[in-house]
Parts: structure tokens; C-alpha cells; sequence
């Protein structure tokens, strides 16, 4: 199976200057826990509710003047649409990550790859795998 098959589709973004509150919004509404960082149409970037919390709110920023660049992880991994799951999979073991974006040949984000997409369309041997991976200790 290739990852364009299981992958999310229609990944929202936002800009490195969107506010967090913003983000957390965008979050909340797209029911997610991570969104890409964009800037002139290349991922630089990912947010997640974890970043806002450990990163501003732990921290005890004013989080009216932050926004995503402040908080985000850069150097993001990745992996291409026409991907083998395995290979996919694989990759986000050994960087213990539960979210990969998908992008094309052209290096545009096309999707995203979570560990919910990979429970639906792999076999359990796989799944359990993967789980066991990022869900270890580190």
C-alpha cells in the first residue's frame, strides 16, 4: 500500500506570524494535534498542542504576542505520497513521531500520515510495531 492511500488529505496550515491563539483554534476546529507551518508554499515547520503548552504556556509567555514560529519544531520529517507504507512507517519508528507529512514530487504537503491512519490501513504486526516504537520510553 502507498501512504497516498491512507494519509489525510486537505491539510490545513497556518503562517510562522499566526497567532497562537489562532493555532489553537485551527487545532480545536480541524479536531487535530498537529498543524503545519508554512511559509512561500514550503513546510518549515509543525505546531502541535504540545508545543503551546510546554513551550509558551509552561514557560509563562504572554501568549497574546506569540505566534507558531515561536513555538514550532523546525526540520520537520517527511515522506513522499508515492511512499510505501512500510517505508513510511519505518521512518516515523526510528524518529519516534506520531504525525508525518506527505508531500509530492514537488515537495508540496499533500497530507498528513498519523498513527490513526496507520491502525486503519495496515495489518495489526505492523501497527503494533509501530505503536510499541513511539510509544517507548525515551
Amino acid at each position: 500500500m502507498k501512504v497516498e492511500q491512507a494519509m489525510h488529505r486537505g491539510v490545513t496550515w497556518c503562517s510562522p506570524d499566526t497567532s497562537l491563539q489562532e493555532v489553537a483554534q485551527l487545532l480545536r476546529d480541524h479536531d487535530v494535534g498537529a498543524i503545519p507551518v508554512g511559509e512561500n508554499d514550503r513546510l518549515i515547520g509543525m505546531v502541535t498542542d504540545r508545543d503551546i503548552t510546554c513551550r509558551a504556556v509552561a514557560e509563562g509567555w504572554d501568549l497574546g504576542s506569540k505566534c507558531a514560529r515561536d513555538v514550532m519544531t523546525e526540520h520537520i520529517e517527511y515522506c513522499y505520497a508515492d511512499e510505501n507504507m512500510e517505508q513510511a512507517i519505518d521512518h516515523m519508528q526510528a524518529s519516534q513521531i506520531r504525525r508525518l507529512p506527505v508531500v509530492d514530487g514537488a515537495k508540496r504537503m499533500v497530507g498528513m500520515l498519523s498513527m490513526g491512519d496507520i491502525s486503519h490501513s495496515v495489518n495489526d504486526d505492523s501497527c503494533q510495531r509501530y505503536a510499541a516504537a513511539v510509544s517507548a520510553h525515551h
